[in-house]
């Protein structure tokens, strides 16, 4: 009864001047999260009334979803916009879109439109459920772009699983590949260790500060009581441990080359370009925006885990077999794990010398998600054909599929930074310079003695694509799917541009992302 009779009170409250608790949408702002949601639940009903012969459409209806995700990104690159604020504390937002946000939405986007082009043959040749599979994939990308956006810690581990939950049942969409039940099976077991892991940090550190919000995090870490300064900092490292797993960083790497032998090949792609981006993007915002604080915590951990992951990751792709099955994608998953490690090393310079440093993660992230998609692309390409997709199967691809032989070609020069993949050279002298200008001088080393190993697996993939073939074709040569060519056009056509051009990327290492 007391209850009952404090609701006209309540109610009452507003109208007797005190502040309104409703917070206003910016529905332009959150577009380009809320359209692929939309389109994935479009998606999920019309799979219901689709006959079986027109379920392609399924998937051109996300592609075109997809790319008018994009369209928002053009009125909104002011950067200036924010919304779900606290109306007690407007500058305490649970979503922004400021130009970090804007530039990760856009490589999240572009990359899951380029996954889905990949996907429109994949779904149908691998008798794949249309409906679920789409429902999946954009969900997965409706996460991912809102993860940038996000600024209180409850929002991005939301976002965080809203990105990787469909991912686990994107793993294992093939029915009855024992490889593909196991992958989504080790995926998701480890990663919801890590996330559980995560959320135990945020609640430390919520316990600290009695803040969500990140600007409130790192204005009150920097007094935190002395009885609690051990709970903040178990906090602070516990809640790194969730989104290092997402960038594969070293000890948090087992799973990738599992994952991504067993996942379909564009989910594999998605996953080394996508899944790491979200990874990325959690740690700069927790690091430089919430825990400024105790940079002499992450920023030496950070250090350490970049010169460990792109060590055991290019040490591990040296020893891929070129007969073995599946070599090609375990190479390029290897290969993964050691670019994570130079992602890596910029985010632990900003510990040093201040936030400015990840633009070099953003601009190599920009540059590695182009080149590894188009990798995926064309391995997806040869894998219609040889199916076991080892290393020794591409001998001779520039006789048989010029054009693909030249992009992977290309390709790979990017990963390894040699000319002409000028992008991917100049985006590996930003993340050096970032660990000299921080004082990382030995991290410098290590990078550099990382990149002359790279160069052997790079260089030896790309001289087989034009080796005479073993033997002669047999058969008639399949032609290329359109969807997929267009991928690697798409693909390609960007990587030469930004290596004609690298200022288009590069511009974003030199400046503040973030609004001072």
């Amino acid at each position: 009864m007391t209850a009952l009779t404090a609701l006209p009170t309540l109610a009452a409250a507003p109208a007797a001047g005190a502040a309104s608790l409703v917070q206003s949408v910016d529905w332009l702002a959150i577009t380009p999260v809320v359209l692929p949601a939309a389109v994935a639940l479009v998606v999920l009903v019309a799979d219901l009334f689709v006959p079986e012969r027109r379920k392609p459409l399924l998937g051109w209806l996300s592609v075109a979803g997809l790319a008018a995700a994009t369209a928002p990104l053009i009125p909104l690159r002011a950067g200036d916009r924010a919304t779900f604020c606290l109306t007690t504390d407007p500058g305490a937002c649970s979503y922004t879109a400021d130009h970090f946000a804007l530039v990760i939405q856009f490589l999240v986007l572009a990359g899951a439109l380029v996954t889905a082009l990949l996907s429109v043959t994949a779904v149908r040749d691998a008798r794949m459920p249309a409906g679920e599979y789409w429902f999946l994939l954009l969900s997965s990308a409706a996460g991912a772009a809102l993860l940038p956006a996000s600024r209180d810690l409850a929002t991005l581990i939301v976002a965080l699983e809203v990105a990787s939950l469909p991912a686990f049942a994107l793993v294992g969409m093939r029915r009855g590949d024992r490889l593909s039940s196991e992958a989504a099976l080790k995926f998701f077991l480890s990663s919801v260790t890590a996330t559980a892991v995560s959320l135990m940090g945020v609640s430390f550190v919520y316990a600290a500060t009695g803040s969500l919000h990140l600007t409130q995090v790192a204005d009150r870490l920097e007094d935190v009581p002395g009885q609690l300064d051990t709970l903040a900092m178990a906090g602070v490292a516990l809640t790194l441990v969730g989104f290092a797993f997402k960038t594969a960083a070293v000890p948090f790497h087992f799973w990738v080359p599992d994952t991504y032998v067993g996942a379909p090949l564009p989910i594999a792609g998605y996953l080394s370009v996508i899944g790491k981006t979200v990874g990325f993007t959690g740690l700069i915002l927790v690091t430089v925006i919430a825990f400024p604080a105790y940079s002499e915590v992450w920023g030496p951990a950070l250090a350490v885990l970049a010169a460990l992951t792109m060590t055991l990751g290019n040490a591990a792709a040296v020893r891929q077999s070129p007969d073995r099955p599946n070599s090609a994608v375990r190479l390029l998953a290897w290969s993964s794990v050691g670019q994570a490690g130079y992602l890596l090393v910029p985010i632990a310079a900003a510990a040093y010398s201040g936030r400015d440093q990840i633009g070099s993660t953003v601009a190599y992230a920009l540059m590695y998600g182009a080149v590894n998609l188009g990798a995926f692309a064309v391995a997806a390409l040869v894998a219609r054909t040889k199916p076991q997709n080892r290393i020794s199967d591409y001998r001779g691809l520039y006789a048989q599929r010029p054009a693909a032989a030249l992009a992977l070609a290309f390709f790979l020069l990017c990963l390894a930074g040699l000319p002409p993949g000028l992008i991917g050279l100049f985006a590996k002298v930003t993340v050096f310079r970032a660990a000299v200008d921080a004082g990382l001088g030995w991290l410098a080393v290590v990078m550099a003695v990382n990149v002359v190993i790279a160069l052997y697996y790079y260089l030896r993939w790309t001289a087989l694509l034009f080796r005479a073939p073993e033997a002669p074709a047999e058969g008639v040569r399949t032609k290329a799917p359109w969807p997929v060519s267009i991928a690697i056009a798409v693909t390609a056509a960007v990587s030469v541009v930004l290596s004609g051009a690298p200022q288009l990327v590069l511009r974003f290492a030199s400046g503040s992302l973030f609004p001072l």
